[in-house]
Parts: structure tokens; C-alpha cells; sequence
């Protein structure tokens, strides 16, 4: 193994992934950290946690335990990997998760950017865009777990942190490499650990991956992983090629428990022309929805039917003040789990999630162990393969196209070479 990777969510992990195999490497997502070794053909190896909400102490913990397996691999770069939208609150775990892993790698220059212009995802003077709107005034800010309400990623990020943070400005980006190492250097020198870098375009990460290599670590979403490979092919340690993936025949269902923007208006237009049906908080919490129900209802309808919790902001923001955010969130969390169990036992082959905390409680709901990166959908979400007879696609609540329902069933039953 040769890049080892540590993301906080599952379908951020896919997203990390996904960029990996388009670039040329074999990459293999594990859900949790594996008990036994990795397989000898994998190139880079993607721990994937469900740390991203839960307590600072636990999410360090887990951390630390995928970088020991990790470096058991024999990887020679470590990627901590968390949303291009920085989901987390100024108690959150970016910062520590970051600052401990540095610790154990002795790592310094540390590079912070969750950069993802393909989807959207910009930085510029360490401010974070989602398309031309600050990401406090973009739909993030009320997010139901991680509401962003700072779009500069250095104050948030120092809100979290034992050390100052550092800047890489877009000038220096945009000069080379080189000079992006030149600015690693002064900001090191400056006291700075951890460095914000910006990023506004493909090109700019790909500067940012050639500044990185010899790195321990680095930090950031997917797109910082872009250029990457391409420091392993230099040094000819790359095999080349991927396999061909061959679709999956029969029954797909969708679970939606995303309340961003992208995935109601993907769930306002899915409902349009295909069976849907609402999964309401209060139905939850009063015990008249299970996820025996939600399976029982998805496997009697025909076509791609989909069951959704996704609700306005307002809608959500009156039951978490009804019932509390933890409670609801476990609720529905272990309602997606038992439905997604239900229905791959009812013959459901391929399975579409949106959203992280659902993705995340569908793949341990299925004890799945690890999963084979293939095709992209729609940036930042690739097809995968748990094994055979199920196939995936775990997308995070603001990526896709509106009609990602139905290109994401599409994608999973065609072969691609």
C-alpha cells in the first residue's frame, strides 16, 4: 500500500475513493479499521470511519488506530480525509483528529484544504465558496449536526486547535509548486502546524498534490488527493489499469436522510415520476415507522422507489427541539440500518443512500467490510461493490445532479470497461 487514507464518513471515504480510481490507482474502501492485512494489489487504502459527530476523545482514538493499521501496510503517505463543505462545529474534530495524527507521523506543513471545484467546493484567502456563495450562506449553516456559520476556514479551524494556522494564499499557488513549498516553509517557521491552502480550480489541487509529495501528511477533501498518484507514477511504483466493472442485475431501492439543498431538490424531483415515501421524525420517535415498515413498503412498489427523511431546515430545526438532535438522529440512523438489512434479505441488489450519517448507518447496518471502488455517477460518487450480488452508491447529502436517483440506478446495472 502506498497512500493511506482516513476519512471521517462513508460517503466521503466513497468520494476520496472515487478520485483515486479515476487517477489510476487501485483503491479499496474498508468500513472501519480491518482486522487482517490489506490484499497485496491495493495502492492505496481508505479507512472509513463514522467519527465526523461523535466525541472529540473517540474520533482521535478511532484515528489513531486506522493510522496504526495503516503504516502496518507499509503506506509512505498518510490523507486525513473530512467534507469539502469542513463539516464541524468549534467543539469539532477536524482540528484535533488533524494535530493528532501530525503527533504521531512527526509531521510538520500540514497542509487544510477541502477544496472540491468540480462540485462547487472553492477556496480563496482562506475563505470557503460553495458556487459563488460563502459557505455560512450557502444551505450549510443549517445543518442539522455541523451547521457552518464561519466561511474562514483558518478561524474555525483555530477554534479547534492547540496550535495557530497558517495560510497558503492563492498567489502562491498559482506560482508553482514550488512556491507553495516555499510558503509551507515560512508558515512552518512562523509557529504554524496546520496550513490553510486556497484552491479555486482542478489545477490548483494538482499543484497542491506535486508541493505534497514526501509529505507525511496532509489534510482535506477529496480534491486534494487529485495529484497524488501522479507522485507514485513518477517514481514508477503505479501498476496501471483498473479492473472493468460489470453491473448488477435486479431490484434497487433509494434511502434518502439528507436535509442539504441538492438532495430535496433530488428527492422533490425523484417523488415527480417514482414511488416515494416520507419517513417523518414524529412517526419515528412515536414507534408507528420501523424500518421493517420502510423495507416492507419499498419492496412492494415497482421501478426505483425511495424512502426519504429529508425535511426543510424549519421542519427539522421544530423536532430536534421536540424530541432532541441526538435522540432523533439515532432513531433514524438505526431505522436505516434495520431497513437496509430488510431489504437486501428481500432481494434488494442495488442500494442507493444519500446522505452521510445515513450511508453510514446502511454500511454498518449491512456489517459490510469493505468495498471496490469503481465508475464515477456524478463527481465526488462513485459505484461500488460490496461483493457479489450488492452493489452501492453512498452519496453525500450536496453532491449529485438533480436527477442523481436515476443516473445513480443506471450506473450500477451497466458493465464499463
Amino acid at each position: 500500500m502506498l497512500l493511506g487514507c482516513i476519512g471521517d464518513d462513508f460517503t466521503g471515504s466513497s468520494d476520496l475513493g472515487n478520485t483515486l480510481t479515476r487517477a489510476g490507482m487501485r483503491t479499496v474502501q474498508y468500513v472501519g479499521v480491518p482486522d487482517g492485512p490489506a490484499a497485496a494489489d491495493v495502492e492505496a487504502g481508505i479507512v472509513a470511519l463514522k467519527s465526523r459527530s461523535i466525541p472529540v476523545e473517540e474520533a482521535v482514538r478511532l484515528s489513531l488506530e486506522a493510522l496504526d493499521w495503516l503504516r502496518a501496510q507499509g503506506c509512505r503517505q498518510v490523507l486525513f480525509k473530512y467534507c469539502s463543505t469542513f463539516d464541524s462545529t468549534p467543539q469539532g474534530n477536524i482540528g484535533p483528529v488533524a494535530e493528532a495524527l501530525a503527533d504521531a507521523l512527526d509531521a510538520r506543513k500540514v497542509l487544510v484544504c477541502p477544496a472540491f471545484p468540480g462540485a462547487g467546493r472553492t477556496i480563496y484567502q482562506g475563505h470557503l465558496f460553495v458556487g459563488d456563495r460563502l459557505l455560512n450562506e450557502s444551505g450549510m449553516e443549517n445543518h442539522p449536526l455541523t451547521p457552518m456559520r464561519d466561511a474562514d476556514i483558518r478561524r474555525w479551524l483555530a477554534l479547534q486547535t492547540r496550535g495557530s494556522v497558517g495560510h497558503v494564499p492563492a498567489a502562491d499557488v498559482f506560482a508553482g509548486a514550488q512556491a507553495v513549498s516555499d510558503r509551507l516553509t515560512a508558515e512552518e517557521a512562523a509557529g504554524h502546524g496546520l496550513v490553510v491552502a486556497d484552491a479555486i480550480r482542478d489545477e490548483d489541487l494538482m499543484t497542491l498534490g506535486r508541493a505534497a509529495a514526501g509529505l507525511p501528511l496532509l489534510t482535506g477533501g477529496s480534491g486534494i488527493a487529485m495529484g497524488l498518484p501522479n507522485n507514485f507514477r513518477a517514481q514508477g511504483l503505479l501498476a496501471g489499469g483498473a479492473s472493468a466493472w460489470r453491473g448488477q442485475d435486479g431490484r434497487a431501492v433509494a434511502l434518502s436522510g439528507s436535509c442539504s439543498n441538492a438532495t430535496r431538490a433530488q428527492v422533490a424531483r425523484h417523488r415527480q415520476n417514482n414511488p416515494a415515501l416520507e419517513i417523518t421524525a414524529e412517526a419515528v420517535m412515536a414507534g408507528e415507522m420501523t424500518g421493517e415498515d420502510v423495507a416492507r413498503w419499498l419492496l412492494a412498489q415497482e421501478g426505483l422507489p425511495l424512502a426519504y427523511s429529508s425535511a426543510d431546515p424549519q421542519v427539522v430545526a421544530r423536532a430536534q427541539q421536540r424530541y432532541g438532535t441526538e435522540a432523533i438522529a439515532h432513531k433514524l440512523e438505526a431505522l436505516f440500518a434495520e431497513a437496509a438489512r430488510h431489504l437486501v434479505a428481500g432481494g434488494v441488489t442495488r442500494l442507493i443512500t444519500a446522505g452521510g450519517e445515513t450511508s453510514g448507518a446502511v454500511v454498518e447496518g449491512l456489517a459490510l467490510n469493505e468495498l471496490r471502488i469503481g465508475p464515477e455517477i456524478d463527481p465526488g460518487v462513485p459505484v461500488m461493490r460490496a461483493h457479489d450480488g450488492l452493489v452501492l452508491a453512498l452519496k453525500s447529502g450536496n453532491f449529485g445532479a438533480e436527477d442523481f436517483f436515476e443516473k445513480a440506478d443506471r450506473r450500477l446495472r451497466e458493465d464499463q470497461e
